[in-house]
């Protein structure tokens, strides 16, 4: 069962907030809908109730707030809007990647594929689904962690009338295995024939809430539409007649010649027009909702459709005697397998690899163009490091997929059904960090073997000759393409954008490192030699010699300025992203 209490958005500026104390309920086993027009606050009510929204207010999934479930996506299912996945993503890759989101089994994927009709299109990619594919992918979606209630934003909106009975359908079989379904929708009579209960708000308050049957019979206002060039004989003849007749007859004069006739029929109307010569151009019956329209407005004409009654439900629990609550923190549901996500985030779309690609034909157009001076080191020319550019292209690249790996998902959330509700847990930073840095570790080693390779393939096995300094050299190419990484992710994530993440990699080499080489310009009386044997005095157990390559290695790339520029950016960026999240659940 769902309880929403006392939901009041924040107002913003001098208007009016866009829900006002509304209070409603769902009950489990039935369907709900949240009736009202584009500016009546549906969407705000659900955004307030997933606590994606700043304002007042409680609510309850089956008697527990949102923040206070262990496991939300096993107890609520959301979508507002479309599904939020990356374009180039298949539907099968989506899936699974929010399986591990969510802690289900990968499976369960390929399972939900075929309950909503897409096990054939599960190699289709997000950006070329039609609206009805799209809609079937965004309820497998929220059914991944089999949730008790299902919370929808006109889900229906702009599918044609197969493709509704089948949602409806489904959101129906949900409902009858116990489940609680709340969504929304703009059309009075499409909300009598699905759902069980309606609630319609109007300006962010309640206007109705009642039964289906109940609604439809009270709140849908069944009217003769009429168009004639004599609309005002038209009006005075029925309403002669209708006195006559001691009946309750209302004539509404509209723009055009046309009326509006509440009380009567199609057949009494015609009648009556025959009977007195007047010429009808258009006689029809419609249906109107006489309930969710503001005071002294008129709500636009429906085209009328048979209402079937939908089956009665038990009447919803008060809720009387609970009290509203000032705003609680927004609660961010982290993967809860963060690794296996991160790894789907990853590898689900082809720009990291493209990226790689990309990179590996521009080190090596490089490095042939620098071996060819005498004057060029080995490692300068492995490295594809020419003078004019701030880094190489592979520590570029690291801190590209670095900055996309946060940025992505603000670009394209997957994880909450909001932009810019990125959970800030340590388990999803450490798993980001891991994958990140073993994907500049990858890009850096097949840099450097395709740039050697091309090297010993054009100018000979003499001119790939290792230096006897190559660990170091390999310490030192790794520690560089990992903490370009880390500073394009850390920084995407703080400023919550990838051209934030680029920037700050490139700021690390333009900006920081001129300071830092200024600051170490003057004479050390101190010196880091010897470092090995101290740190191998400090260990527990005894390190092997070869350790002592990689110290140093180490150690010389920390007191070079990109080195050090480099270390330090990445602190400065790490306890930026820890303040970033705790101001922002301080705010929230």
């Amino acid at each position: 069962m769902l309880q929403a209490i006392g939901l009041t958005s924040a107002p913003r500026g001098d208007r009016p907030p866009a829900v006002d104390d509304l209070t409603f309920g769902a009950d489990s086993g039935g369907v709900t809908a949240l009736l009202g027009g584009p500016e009546a606050g549906k969407t705000t009510a659900l955004r307030l109730m997933l606590d994606l929204e700043p304002g007042q207010g409680v609510t309850y999934f089956s008697g527990s707030r949102l923040h206070q479930l262990a496991h939300p996506a096993r107890e609520v299912g959301a979508l507002l809007g479309d599904v939020p996945g990356h374009p180039a993503r298949t539907a099968r890759g989506q899936l699974r990647m929010l399986c591990a989101a969510a802690g289900a089994p990968l499976a369960r994927a390929d399972e939900l594929l075929e309950v909503v009709g897409l096990a054939g299109a599960k190699d289709e990619r997000l950006g070329a689904l039609p609206l009805g594919m799209d809609r079937r992918l965004g309820l497998a979606a929220t059914l991944i962690g089999d949730p008790q209630t299902l919370l929808l934003d006109e889900p229906a909106k702009g599918l044609s009338a197969r493709e509704q009975g089948w949602l409806y359908g489904m959101l129906r079989r949900h409902a009858e295995r116990g489940g609680t379904v709340l969504c929304t929708v703009a059309d009075a009579k499409e909300a009598v024939r699905f759902a069980d209960r309606v609630v319609a708000i109007d300006a962010g308050r309640l206007v109705a809430d009642q039964d289906a049957v109940e609604f439809g019979r009270t709140r849908l206002r069944s009217r003769v539409a009429v168009r004639t060039p004599h609309a005002v004989r038209l009006a005075d003849v029925v309403h002669r007649e209708a006195r006559a007749a001691r009946r309750s007859v209302e004539v509404v004069t509209e723009p055009g010649g046309a009326l509006s006739i509440y009380g009567s029929s199609c057949a009494e109307v015609g009648e009556a027009a025959y009977r007195h010569g007047v010429l009808v151009h258009r006689l029809a019956e419609e249906t109107r909702d006489a309930g969710c329209a503001p005071d002294g407005e008129r709500p636009s004409p429906q085209q009328d459709e048979p209402t079937p009654a939908a089956p009665a439900r038990k009447k919803r629990p008060g809720v009387d005697g609970i009290s509203t609550a000032l705003p609680v923190p927004r609660p961010m549901t982290a993967p809860a397998r963060p690794l296996r996500y991160e790894l789907h985030r990853l590898l689900g779309v082809r720009t990291a690899a493209l990226v790689v690609g990309a990179v590996l034909l521009v080190s090596v157009a490089l490095s042939l163009m620098l071996a060819r001076s005498q004057h060029t080191p080995l490692q300068d020319a492995v490295a594809a490091w020419p003078d004019v550019l701030p880094l190489p292209p592979a520590a570029l690249a690291a801190g590209l997929i670095g900055a996309l790996a946060f940025g992505d998902e603000y670009r394209y959330p997957a994880l909450a059904a909001a932009r810019g509700t990125v959970p800030r847990r340590v388990g999803l930073l450490l798993a980001k960090l891991a994958v990140t840095a073993v994907a500049a570790l990858l890009t850096a080693l097949l840099v450097a073997v395709a740039d050697l390779q091309a090297l010993r393939l054009l100018y000979g096995p003499d001119a790939t000759a290792l230096p006897g300094n190559w660990p170091a050299l390999a310490a030192a190419w790794g520690g560089l393409a990992v903490g370009c990484a880390w500073a394009g992710l850390l920084a995407a994530g703080t400023f919550r954008a990838t051209a934030a993440g680029v920037a700050a990699v490139l700021a690390v080499p333009v900006a920081v490192a001129p300071l830092v080489q200024k600051a170490l310009s003057t004479p050390s009386v101190r010196s880091v030699a010897g470092l090995p044997d101290r740190l191998r005095d400090l260990a527990w157990g005894q390190l092997p010699h070869q350790a002592d390559i990689w110290l140093m290695a180490g150690a010389r790339l920390l007191t070079r300025p990109v080195g050090v520029a480099l270390a330090l950016s990445v602190a400065a960026l790490v306890c930026a992203y820890a303040f970033a999240g705790l101001r922002r659940r301080v705010r929230w």
